[in-house]
Formats: C-alpha cells, sequence, structure tokens
C-alpha cells in the first residue's frame, strides 16, 4: 500500500479478533462472563466420580458476583468445580465473585467445558479442558477456591492494576489525584482479599511488577505454588512453565562495529509520536522506558522517517541499556523486531558501543519497512506497536500505543512527498524530555 493512502487509511477501523471457546456458552470471552452447569462426562469413563462443573467464561463485570448470585439461588453447586476462562476485568467485581466462591466452599481449576452431545439420563454432560488462559483478574478467582488447580496445559498470566480506559497508551495518558487514589484503594482491598482466601501476598506483588506495556507474565509452576495459587496437593502434578518474557538462548552474532561519531540530542516525547528533527528532515518519534519484568534497564528512542520510495519508511531504533538486578548488561545486542498488525519486520543492528561511565550499552538498529506497517499501526482508533528485542538470553517486549501517530503521520507523508532539500521546512515540534537519534 503506498504512503499516499496513509491519510485515507486514518478514517479505517481495524477489525478486532475474535476467540471464540469451546464450551456450551458458544460466546467470546470479550463478553460478560457467563455461567453453564455440566456433569462430568461421559458416565462410563468417571462413573460414580463425576464431577459437577460450573463453567464460567468471559469477562469479569461489576455484575459478575449478581449473575452469579442468581445462578447458584437456580441450580444445586454443592461439590461443585468452577472452570474459569477469562481475560480479567473489574478488580471488584472479582472480589465479590470470589467472595461467592468461599462462601459456597466450591473448587477452582482452570480450564474450559466442552459439551458432549446428548443427554445422560436427562443429565447435561461435559468434559474439561485444560487449554484454557486466566488473565489478570481471573488468578484472583484461582485463589477463591476451597480446592484449586491449574493443569500444565493451562496458563495463568498477571499484570499490574491500570485505569482500563488509559491501558492501551499508558505513557500518553493524564492521571489525577483521583485516579491514584482509586487504585491504591483497589490494591490494598485486593492484598486484603488476597490474606483472607490464604494465598501468599507473593501473587498480588507478581502482578504488580508488570507495566503495562510488556506482556503479561505467565506464571511458572514454581510460582503457581509458592503463591498458593493452587492448593499443595495438586501443585506438584504441575511441570515448569515458561513465562512470556521469559529468558531465550540467544542467536550467535557476529561483532558489531562501534558507533564511529556517537549521537545527538534530540527532544522526543514519552507522551505521544510527535513530528521531530532528524538529520534536518522531519521524522515520526516516540520514546519509551526499556523494561523486563518490571524492572528499569534503559530506554529506547523508535524513529519513523521518509524511505526511499513511497511503499517503504525508514524505521530506526535506538536504545541505552543499563544492567539490573535480575537482568545483567549483554555484550552486545542480538536482534530487534517491530510488529503492527499482521506485519513483522526485523532491524539491523548496525552499531554498538559499551560505555563506562555511567556503565551502559548503547545500539543503534535499522531497516527499510513496508508503509504497511507504519499505516496499519497509525489509522484511526488504539493501535499497538509490539517492539522486541533478543540479547544474551534476555528477551524484552514493549508495547507501544499510537497517541499522536494519527494526527503526525500525515505531515509526515506530506514531507516525504517533497525534495529532499524542502523536507527541513516542515514546522517541527520538540516536546518532552531528551532523547537520542542517530547522527
Amino acid at each position: 500500500m503506498s504512503r499516499s493512502l496513509a491519510a485515507a487509511l486514518a478514517f479505517l477501523l481495524a477489525a478486532p479478533a475474535v476467540l471464540l471457546p469451546a464450551t456450551s456458552r458458544g460466546s467470546d470471552r470479550t463478553l460478560p462472563m457467563g455461567f453453564d452447569l455440566l456433569q462430568e462426562g461421559p458416565a462410563q469413563t468417571c462413573g460414580t466420580k463425576c464431577r459437577l462443573f460450573v463453567s464460567a467464561a468471559g469477562a469479569i463485570t461489576a455484575d459478575t458476583p449478581r449473575d452469579f448470585q442468581l445462578f447458584a439461588q437456580e441450580h444445586d453447586l454443592s461439590g461443585a468445580t468452577v472452570v474459569l476462562d477469562s481475560d480479567g476485568g473489574s478488580v471488584h467485581g472479582a472480589i465479590a465473585f470470589g467472595r461467592e466462591i468461599r462462601r459456597l466452599a466450591l473448587d477452582t481449576v482452570v480450564g474450559r467445558v466442552l459439551a458432549i452431545d446428548g443427554k445422560d439420563h436427562d443429565v447435561r454432560r461435559g468434559k474439561l479442558s485444560p487449554q484454557a488462559d486466566c488473565e489478570s483478574m481471573c488468578a484472583f478467582l484461582v485463589i477463591a477456591g476451597i480446592h484449586r488447580s491449574v493443569p500444565p496445559e493451562a496458563r495463568v498470566m498477571v499484570h499490574q492494576i491500570w485505569l482500563g480506559d488509559r491501558r492501551e497508551d499508558p505513557t500518553a495518558a493524564s492521571y489525577s489525584a483521583e485516579d491514584l487514589v482509586l487504585v491504591q484503594r483497589d490494591i490494598g482491598k485486593l492484598a486484603l482479599y488476597t490474606a483472607e482466601m490464604g494465598a501468599s501476598i507473593e501473587l498480588l506483588d507478581l502482578a504488580l511488577r508488570i507495566p503495562p506495556w510488556e506482556p503479561m507474565h505467565t506464571m511458572t509452576a514454581a510460582e503457581i505454588g509458592r503463591t498458593r495459587l493452587a492448593t499443595p496437593d495438586l501443585v506438584a502434578q504441575m511441570p515448569v512453565a515458561s513465562t512470556v518474557s521469559a529468558s531465550q538462548p540467544a542467536a550467535a552474532v557476529q561483532p558489531l562495529p562501534r558507533m564511529t561519531d556517537g549521537v545527538r540530542a534530540t527532544a522526543i516525547s514519552e507522551r505521544h509520536w510527535a513530528v521531530v528533527d532528524r538529520k534536518g528532515s522531519a521524522a515520526l518519534a516516540r520514546s519509551h522506558p526499556l523494561t523486563v519484568s518490571g524492572e528499569d534497564i534503559g530506554s529506547f528512542d523508535l524513529i519513523v522517517a521518509c524511505g526511499a520510495n513511497p511503499e517503504q519508511y525508514d524505521v530506526s531504533y535506538l536504545e541505552v541499556r543499563h544492567g539490573g538486578g535480575h537482568a545483567a548488561l549483554p555484550s552486545q545486542l542480538g536482534t530487534v523486531t517491530v510488529a503492527a498488525g499482521n506485519s513483522v519486520a526485523a532491524l539491523k543492528v548496525v552499531s554498538t558501543e559499551r560505555r563506562t561511565t555511567p556503565d551502559e550499552l548503547v545500539t543503534f538498529a535499522s531497516a527499510s519497512v513496508p508503509a504497511t506497517l507504519v499505516d496499519a499501526f497509525a489509522a484511526s482508533g488504539n493501535h499497538s506497536m509490539m517492539v522486541t528485542t533478543k540479547s544474551d538470553g534476555i528477551l524484552t517486549a514493549i508495547r507501544l500505543g499510537n497517541t499522536g501517530a494519527q494526527q503526525n503521520l500525515p505531515q509526515l507523508v506530506a514531507g516525504c512527498q517533497k525534495a529532499h532539500g524542502d523536507r527541513a521546512a516542515l514546522p517541527m515540534h520538540r516536546a518532552g524530555g531528551l532523547a537520542s537519534a542517530a547522527k
């Protein structure tokens, strides 16, 4: 797609992805949580030990506790197991729903209930599938069970509590004192609830380490055991699982050339994408903190400039990294990739420099990327770009929002259509703190 269509793309909405779990409810996880009651089956498989399953799939809302209370009034849930498959949702809704689960002395498990065709003596039957995700506040529903388990094939993923309407691009949002009060109150309520359910406060601590721009952390078997997310008698059944930001062996790379001329300071904002001056020409740029499992290990700038033709943009990545308590400073950066929509592009690491005062690593990577990648990212609506790096076994993955990109991309497109000597005449916006761009 040519760059000349970028302005038109700004008015198009990207179709949301829909995941349809194979439950008897037949709805997707983005809808409010719904409930269904099935007996484990087939009868010849479990005999007299067939469990009673309450399928709980969907988003946790403020109405979920009331909906569950009404469901419980209409059914005999004695000895039932609540089967959880959810993207999470409301903090208050999860706490109130969890207390209902505990009041009724129910068990919990992460999974999905797959309905079995037909009835067995007028009893609806279903089988438990462990292929499920329990994300965000769903983890705090698991701990409400008297007996609780996480099958090896299931995943429990956690992250920080954040204001829902500002999660897509959290560094670009504004926050009032009232916002901070609300978040801190919710954290306090969640801490009391966690202790009340008999789980370890480490569960909340683990969640609060993961900022909203990082992928959610997938809990390992060791963490599930330590936090008492699963009851002790069931933890031993689970093998060690990987995490979303787990360290992976880095591919061997050849020594990289040192940066010869250092860097030139340029004003780039952490709050939004803006048009800045890069080598006398306009570029679209954004700065962002670099973290791994919530630990600050540096920062980076991402810069989008005119490409050699209308079908491309030149994308540059400049990172300044320092060591952290759990992330040693690598000898060099291995790979850098950017992804938006269905497009993924690998940047070439062209220079690196190890500084000693302070001890930090400066890396510059760049590549020409398809215009479709940037156009889709800057289109109307909230869209994200994932920036991933690998180095010496350390993986970072940062999600960048598109605040300011939609408004400023047409300005860059107009500049790209001009002759090179005329591009510097474009108005430049210098906002935010000091960042860096390669000379």
